[in-house]
């Protein structure tokens, strides 16, 4: 039997404490973390293989590629660009598994603001497999709006880039 690694959760984002929390996976016979990382790593990409992305920028003037607590800012979900941070950054490696999460914020009134972590775990699996693992917790009225909905758009978005990501790797190995 083997065990799958998880999401590191700051307390503060707890999943089933929050406002919405969605979970997407695949796992993917013919591909590794290292053709997936940079897909998911490179913002450049994103737009090429997930249409619910717009208006990336990097205020500091780094980028396109994420790093550790790299600012950035997007735009998703209908929401203007959203101010992120990378906090979690463990690119690949042959002795722990690949992480990389971000925070991302929308200030307004009380029925405006976003708080939410988007959470991304890649590891290579024995036979020549990779999973992919994406979960995203949000706090705020815009994520309780989310979760009323059925079925929840943040589950079917996460999805379509999970599907993207894993075409745009697979297209590139050929």
């Amino acid at each position: 039997m083997s065990v799958q690694s998880a999401i590191n959760w700051p307390d503060h984002y707890l999943p089933g404490m929050t406002d919405n929390f969605v979970s997407n996976e695949i796992i993917v016979k013919g591909l590794s973390v290292k053709d997936v990382w940079p897909f998911l790593v490179d913002t450049s990409k994103w737009a090429s293989y997930y249409s619910n992305v717009s208006d990336i920028s990097f205020p500091s003037g780094s980028g396109p590629e994420l790093t550790k607590n790299a600012d950035f800012k997007f735009g998703t979900f209908g929401f203007p660009p959203l101010n992120a941070k990378v906090v979690e950054f463990v690119p690949p490696s042959s002795n722990q598994v690949t992480r990389l999460s971000w925070t991302a914020k929308q200030d307004g009134s009380d029925e405006e603001k976003l708080d939410v972590i988007h959470a991304w775990l890649l590891e290579d699996l024995p036979g020549g497999r990779v999973r992919v693992l994406t979960q995203e917790s949000q706090i705020g009225e815009p994520a309780k709006q989310l979760a009323n909905q059925t079925p929840n758009p943040m589950l079917n978005g996460h999805q379509a880039w999970l599907d993207g990501l894993r075409d745009a790797a697979l297209k590139n190995k050929k």
